[in-house]
């Protein structure tokens, strides 16, 4: 149920000396009794709409950082080095002959582009707006966001006055919208201007009746094809204000209610100004026509109905700790996981995080996914240039999208793909002489696929294109959606596999894969190799490159059977005969998986990336139920990862927290959970996740939080739709989740209680085939009241269910 406030007010110019303070749900508001501090953005509330966002301080005066996803720095740059096709060979060669040292280089000098970086992710601007209110004088002040309806509330006294502010994002209509209200008539003075970092060309003020606004047109400052982009915002006071224009300010007076709807187009999407700016100005039209109320209305309909699929309740804080200000209840987490409720809102904001930051297109433009900040950025410079990062970020931002029946929030991912294809056929062909398509390890939002930023450890990786195919197969296994799996997924598999089958070679009677590596770890060069004891990563057969081609040409065949194509095919007869020669995984002599193909001494065993580990989340090759032996050696690997200090990243400690789910280790991936709030503690808003990576912000925690926590209940990779798999019994010993999303669509809810399973429904939605299994798969299973024997036949909309003694 939407949250409801209740404000009395004797009369419109009554001045109470306090307001009357929400009350939240500790499991669903983020809340503070202090603005956040600008220019801190880590520390501001997030709204979007998935192409716009905004980034809100609630300070005395306001400042709401905008950003538009197509704003990044430039346009198209063509990277592929011309040296690379006749290089690669000569690289290849010198690995295999021990000159490890002298290949990376060679590869490094000659394969890669002067142009080291792709385009980085940008930032319009802010919307500033004075009040004539000072810091220190507000009292009664409380901030929030609500995960559930996407919205962010802002509520002061001043002066014997209250005052609100409330901020929205709409996905249908395509803007951003905000009130702001005084209890006491015409006591509302807003003094507004825009501005900007990159290079302004324009900032107008107009004040006419119905159409105040302000307009910012800016550029990537290039001289030729550079973005360019014009952004309005529209103010909507009540009758009896005053609207002036000062220079390049809007000054409104005497107001008691100002309504704002805010739009931004690029040329990234439009081919002329007038097209983008007639975009611009249809939308806000729209929202205009619509009003407020109806905005708010609709948007609020529309997201509730997606982050509403889903509902978790890990239990109740002890001790009140769920009424307390947020940044209170995150300081207490550095010390104990016993705030569960906390946990849940975590959860809550992650899912709250994907919907504002990726949704599918709704005109026919392209959309673009979620980067390494969402879409939240207020740089010119963003830390790792807020790229999509391909080796593990925006792949983890996208692991909740299925789990928890937020699947259309990938779409956007297969857009930009769309984009990066021919890109990639360029460079498959220039670079290393090969039909089909690669991607190295960052893409921007004109698809670059070249190697980037020249990094031993990372550059010289041409599986990202692998990684994202295994995602176009996963889609389909949530979804069932026959038409993404022919007219999407499976073309993109024979591209990517078609470019394998080509690039990969044989050595040792198996197929391998090289020049490449381990991202994004290094080793030490053994005595009978060149340079002995240099620290190196490119070499020849990696363990994540068969993995990940294992599942890419198995991920074809099952395509290809969903489909009908035959055998005959030539992709699906090329993809038959290869996918047995590629190289099995190897084991090291203690029991671990080798993540090279030789054992190689580790400078850093403690390695953030679990690269090796794919196989065992995302992948499923490692899974306890497909193969023990490769599990057990996984396991070794995992565990000697964190002995060592794995997880110094917030992406990569919620990595782990699905690595131990995975491996039905619930303590340790609740363990795991706790750590990440003792190192990571979310700073003011749960935006921040206090160093993701180092000393800066990535979202990708936040993502990987929520699948790490969805993995310990539901598991479907494995071919079974697997209920509690790694329930942290003694910390969460009751609860329950409904809405999750398993492969072969099935919806699931649970419940349990006393730390073990109590019951589940299951629906399906497809009709396929339900095979299940219960925690430890000891237990007896029935389903509707029969004993279950083994997979059953479903019926497209049934609900199944399932208790156990």
């Amino acid at each position: 149920m939407p949250m409801k406030f209740h404000f009395l007010f004797l009369a419109l110019a009554a001045r109470a000396t306090h307001a009357i303070i929400p009350t939240f749900d500790g499991s669903r508001h983020v809340w503070f009794t202090a603005p956040a501090i600008f220019p801190d953005f880590e520390s501001s509330l997030p709204i979007g709409n998935g192409r716009v966002a905004a980034s809100i301080y609630g300070g005395a005066s306001e400042v709401l950082g905008i950003n538009e996803n197509s704003i990044w720095s430039g346009p198209f740059q063509d990277r592929i080095a011309a040296t690379a096709l006749a290089t690669e060979p000569l690289v290849r060669e010198m690995l295999l002959a021990g000159n490890l040292s002298e290949g990376r280089e060679l590869a490094y000098e000659r394969m890669i582009s002067n142009v080291t970086s792709p385009r980085s992710f940008s930032y319009f601007g802010n919307i500033e707006i004075n009040f004539g209110h000072a810091e220190g004088e507000m009292t009664d002040y409380v901030r929030w966001l609500d995960t559930r309806e996407g919205t962010v509330g802002v509520q002061y006294v001043f002066d014997g006055v209250t005052y609100m502010r409330e901020y929205i994002a709409n996905y249908p209509s395509g803007v951003l919208a905000a009130r702001f209200n005084a209890s006491a008539g015409g006591a509302l003075n807003m003094n507004i201007s825009m501005t900007g970092l990159i290079k302004i060309l324009s900032v107008t003020a107009s004040a006419a009746r119905n159409n105040n606004t302000l307009t910012l047109k800016g550029s990537s400052g290039q001289s030729v094809d550079p973005i360019l982009w014009t952004g309005q915002a529209r103010f909507v006071p009540d009758d009896r204000a005053k609207v002036t224009v000062s220079g390049e300010n809007l000054i409104i007076t005497k107001a008691s209610t100002v309504d704002m709807f805010f739009d931004a187009e690029t040329s990234y999407r439009f081919s002329s100004e007038a097209a983008w700016e007639a975009e611009m100005q249809r939308r806000i039209d729209a929202a205009f026509a619509l009003q407020y109320d109806g905005v708010k209305s609709a948007a609020i309909e529309d997201i509730t109905a997606l982050l509403g699929r889903v509902t978790l309740d890990l239990g109740t804080s002890p001790d009140g700790l769920a009424a307390l200000p947020t940044d209170q209840r995150i300081a207490h987490a550095r010390t104990t996981a016993e705030d569960v409720q906390l946990s849940t809102l975590v959860f809550n904001f992650g899912r709250h995080l994907l919907a504002a930051s990726s949704r599918p297109s709704n005109d026919g433009t392209v959309a673009l996914p979620a980067n390494l900040q969402g879409i939240w950025n207020n740089s010119t410079d963003p830390p790792f240039g807020g790229k999509y990062t391909i080796n593990i970020n925006i792949e983890m931002n996208y692991w909740p999208a299925g789990p928890t029946n937020m699947i259309e929030t990938e779409l956007p991912l297969f857009d930009l793909i769309g984009v990066a294809i021919p890109r990639g056929q360029s460079a498959a062909e220039r670079m290393y002489g090969c039909p089909g398509t690669v991607f190295h390890h960052n893409l921007d939002l004109w698809g670059d696929p070249a190697p980037t930023d020249n990094f031993t450890a990372s550059t010289m990786w041409p599986f990202g294109s692998a990684w994202f195919a295994w995602h176009a197969i996963d889609h389909y296994r949530f979804t069932q959606n026959v038409t993404f799996l022919r007219d999407v997924a499976y073309p993109f598999l024979s591209n990517v596999t078609a470019f394998y089958e080509c690039y990969a070679f044989e050595n040792g009677g198996h197929n391998v894969t090289g020049p490449s590596l381990s991202p994004e770890n290094s080793f030490t060069v053994p005595t009978n190799e060149s340079v002995p004891g240099a620290t190196e990563s490119v070499d020849i057969a990696p363990a994540m490159d068969g993995q990940l081609m294992t599942e890419i040409f198995q991920g074809l065949l099952d395509a290809a059977a969903v489909l009908g194509i035959p055998a005959s095919d030539p992709a699906v007869a090329a993809a038959r005969a290869f996918l047995p020669t590629i190289k099995p995984q190897q084991i090291g002599s203690l029991g671990q998986i080798l993540e090279w193909r030789a054992e190689y001494v580790e400078p850093v065993p403690g390695q953030k990336h679990l690269s090796p580990l794919w196989a065992l989340m995302p992948g499923r090759a490692f899974s306890p139920l497909l193969n023990s032996t490769l599990f057990d050696a996984a396991q070794v690997l995992l565990d000697r990862r964190v002995a060592h200090g794995s997880g110094g990243t917030g992406w990569s400690r919620t990595w782990l927290i699905a690595q131990y789910a995975r491996a039905f280790r619930g303590a340790d991936a609740w363990a795991q959970l706790a750590q990440w709030f003792v190192l990571f503690p979310p700073a003011f808003s749960l935006y921040n996740t206090g160093g993701t990576d180092g000393p800066i912000f990535q979202i990708d925690g936040n993502f990987g939080f929520v699948s790490g926590v969805t993995e310990m209940l539901l598991q479907s990779h494995a071919g079974v739709v697997h209920l509690l798999p790694a329930l942290p019994a003694e910390a969460v010993p009751t609860g329950s989740v409904t809405g999750l999303l398993a492969r072969g669509n099935f919806v699931v809810d649970i419940e349990w209680e006393g730390g073990t399973f109590s019951s589940a429904n299951v629906t399906s939605g497809s009709g396929t085939i339900l095979a299940l299994r219960v925690g430890d798969g000891t237990r007896k299973v029935f389903v509707n009241g029969v004993a279950y024997t083994g997979p059953l036949a479903t019926t497209k909309g049934t609900t199944y269910v399932v208790t156990s003694l």
